[in-house]
């Protein structure tokens, strides 16, 4: 049986301590990157588990986003994901992780988003990108203040040549001050305020058939800091030097692909079926 993985809370302890000076100096804005974060073969499991984006119709979670300022899938619904990947959303929303990011951050009383809203499961094909940006300031439904994001990267032999690279901006939009490789069991943790640009601009030149993955939570908090308050907003998209662009444009969604097997058996089945493919047995599963 494949074991279980939970987060160890002196593990993450000493984790903080090692990382909370590099995040509070960071530049353009608070945010540390700490690689192999999790054990391999969990998130090896949950790579199984991702459905296709060929399913992102046909699968009750995926939403797309085709606009001039993204062009992603993703799936907030993290009931309808397989059974390793729920548990470790869970855990991102665990007391155990919420005190380590508080100890990492000095944000005190950390209110984790169970709805995932913005969150969850992100999936980019070749073409897809994201533009600079801050986030939303204010939880629709949770009434509470956005003050962290956590990404997750799951993109096994990431190379550098594809882009995908989070890119962090000055507050006066005049350069790009850090860019961050999506390569996998790589989490970044980033502080989000007004000014806390970033984003991947530019589209991902990937091969047909690999994907720019992610798992990302959000925090919140009742109240924030005088200097950080301002009027409830959405996302606040940014243009860099000699970019122009309309974020409520839509762009043209492309033909739907021929009907393939998928279109006739469960996501699960055929998740099973690419498990058997990939492994050549269920004995050869990771993990065993």
């Amino acid at each position: 049986m494949e074991s279980v993985h939970f987060f160890d809370p002196q593990e993450l302890e000493v984790l903080a301590d090692e990382y909370r000076g590099r995040f509070a100096d960071a530049q353009p804005f608070p945010h540390v990157v700490i690689d192999d974060f999790m054990p391999e073969d969990v998130l090896t499991r949950v790579l199984v588990e991702l459905p296709e984006p060929e399913e992102w119709d046909r699968h009750e979670g995926w939403r797309s986003a085709r606009r001039a300022d993204a062009v992603k899938l993703s799936i907030p619904n993290d009931w309808t994901l397989g059974p390793t990947t729920r548990l470790l959303l869970n855990q991102f929303n665990s007391s155990v992780f919420i005190t380590f990011i508080e100890r990492l951050t000095g944000i005190d009383a950390l209110v984790p988003d169970p709805h995932y809203f913005g969150g969850g499961l992100h999936q980019i094909e070749s073409g897809g990108f994201l533009k600079i940006h801050a986030d939303f300031n204010i939880h629709h439904r949770l009434h509470l203040d956005r003050r962290l994001n956590a990404i997750l990267y799951l993109n096994r032999d990431w190379q550098d040549e594809w882009g995908g690279h989070l890119e962090l901006w000055d507050p006066g939009m005049t350069r790009a001050v850090e860019k961050i490789a999506p390569i996998f069991n790589r989490l970044v943790v980033f502080a989000t305020t007004d000014t806390s640009f970033h984003g991947h601009p530019d589209p991902l030149t990937c091969p047909p058939g690999v994907r720019r993955r992610s798992l990302a939570l959000y925090y919140y908090s009742n109240g924030r800091p005088e200097d950080e308050i301002s009027e409830p907003h959405g996302t606040l998209h940014q243009v860099r030097p000699g970019e122009d662009f309309d974020p409520n444009v839509e762009i043209e969604t492309p033909p739907r692909p021929p009907l393939t097997w998928r279109d006739f058996v469960p996501p699960v089945a055929s998740r099973v079926k690419q498990r058997l493919v990939t492994n050549g047995s269920a004995g050869d599963r990771p993990g065993r």
